[in-house]
């Protein structure tokens, strides 16, 4: 009885590896004759949705491939992507993140998708953003040029949103969405919108609650700041207007009381504060357009305040899709990217989801003149891609664990306990001696 129970669990672990292993292995063919890719992805519920959707599609106007979905939260996705890198159990189309293309690319991780990107009929890239497609193009010494590794799946603009509802119910008026707020500005509509509404002595509605490591680069920016010099070899954060720009970030919770402090964050967080109205500004992602679809007031889009520069800066965020260079399906696995990416079909049903701007430049154009649906001024997101937005400096380095390090010690500095320059006084080294760390891991990788 004992060996006959052993036997049976031997059976079920057997059937449960092979499950695991056809779940997350390169391409097969199913008992039908039918081609099997398997795509590794990450998003929130309505993405999720929106891209099962366009996949179902994909494989109506493509039969004999059949495509397995596996979905992973956000926070988990770089963590199981390196462990099927290292277990050599590649999906077959997966995302990526621009900054990693030259490691992918230098341990032979992803296929050369130039091929079936460039002269295909199917493929129009001058009707895709050239700054997303360079983003994924890589000639083995620099970045941004040469053959194309990925193609994006989307850029993300990071605007500025406001709670349109909030300003009329205080009398302030509306921004010019073509004029950026100077941080004085800001700082004084900020302190019009924070409330005590219900005589506690603490405020209930604040003017604005930034996460510092989505938020600073456009203060720092607009300052004159940056991470890096034009080398992208030097750690520049000792720079005086660096400092002045953190300090100016810091200084919105401690100085001017604009934002919630980390212990009221802790009741209720800026995002949910948003949310239920709480707050007069709050950064949009194109990715969230389908959830504040649904917010109980109206919003719309504006740039970021501008600092001694007087122009407002942003990042562009981005993902790609990328193919295994072990598929077993090529052809297939490229064709579900261009899909993805690139055609008409698959790009309108995730612009109609709202889960992100279209990646085709005629779409785009008329996608952002429709007023009628929120944003209102969604030609924001636009003016970030085409004018004034930046890649994110982790990006540009072989590995962003230098720049990671920056945000990893800084609450200090965000409770006031220790000055924006002495801060990045004390960091500068630190982060120095990682990035050439970098610097010195890419040169040796390079074929």
């Amino acid at each position: 009885m004992v060996k006959k129970k052993n036997w049976v669990t031997f059976m079920l672990l057997m059937l449960v590896s092979a499950l695991v292993l056809a779940g997350c292995g390169g391409g097969s063919s199913g008992s039908s004759g039918d081609k099997e890719l398997t795509f590794m992805f990450r998003g929130g519920t309505d993405e999720q949705k929106a891209y099962q959707a366009v996949v179902k599609k994909f494989e109506e106007d493509h039969p004999g491939v059949k495509v397995k979905i596996i979905v992973t939260a956000a926070d988990q996705y770089a963590t199981k992507l390196r462990a099927a890198i290292t277990g050599n159990s590649l999906p077959d189309v997966f995302y990526i993140n621009p900054g990693d293309v030259k490691a992918y690319v230098n341990s032979n991780v992803l296929m050369n998708l130039t091929p079936y990107v460039e002269n295909n009929p199917d493929v129009d890239l001058d009707n895709i953003w050239k700054y997303g497609v360079d983003l994924y193009r890589y000639d083995g010494q620099m970045s941004g040029q040469g053959d194309i590794y990925g193609m994006p799946k989307d850029l993300g603009p990071f605007a500025l949103g406001y709670n349109k509802t909030l300003f009329e119910k205080e009398g302030i008026p509306f921004p010019d969405k073509d004029k950026p707020y100077t941080w004085e500005e800001f700082i004084k509509v900020n302190q019009q919108a924070t409330k005590d509404t219900n005589g506690d002595g603490k405020p209930d509605v604040y003017g604005t609650g930034f996460n510092v490591q989505w938020a600073l680069q456009s203060f720092v920016w607009s300052n004159g700041g940056d991470w890096l010099d034009e080398s992208k070899t030097k750690v520049t954060i000792d720079d005086p207007k660096f400092a002045e720009a953190l300090q100016f970030f810091a200084d919105m919770q401690n100085k001017y009381k604009i934002t919630p402090s980390i212990e009221e964050a802790q009741t209720l967080d800026t995002y949910q504060r948003w949310m239920k109205g709480e707050m007069a500004f709050f950064p949009v992602g194109p990715w969230d357009m389908s959830t504040f679809e649904k917010l109980p007031f109206e919003y719309d889009l504006l740039p970021f305040p501008a600092g001694s520069t007087g122009k407002s800066a942003t990042w562009i965020g981005s993902l790609g899709i990328g193919v295994s260079a072990k598929t077993k399906h090529p052809e297939e696995a490229a064709a579900l990217v261009n899909y993805l990416t690139a055609s008409k079909e698959g790009m309108q049903q995730l612009v109609d989801a709202k889960v992100q701007i279209p990646n085709l430049l005629d779409m785009a154009d008329e996608w952002a003149k429709d007023t009628s649906t929120k944003p209102a001024n969604k030609q924001e997101f636009i003016d970030i891609v085409e004018d004034y937005g930046r890649a994110l400096p982790g990006n540009y380095t072989y590995n962003a664990e230098w720049y990671d390090l920056f945000f990893t010690d800084i609450q200090p500095v965000l409770d006031g306990k220790i000055t924006a320059a002495d801060y990045v006084k004390q960091q500068q080294p630190k982060m120095q001696k990682l990035l050439d760390k970098a610097v010195e891991q890419e040169k040796k990788s390079q074929k």
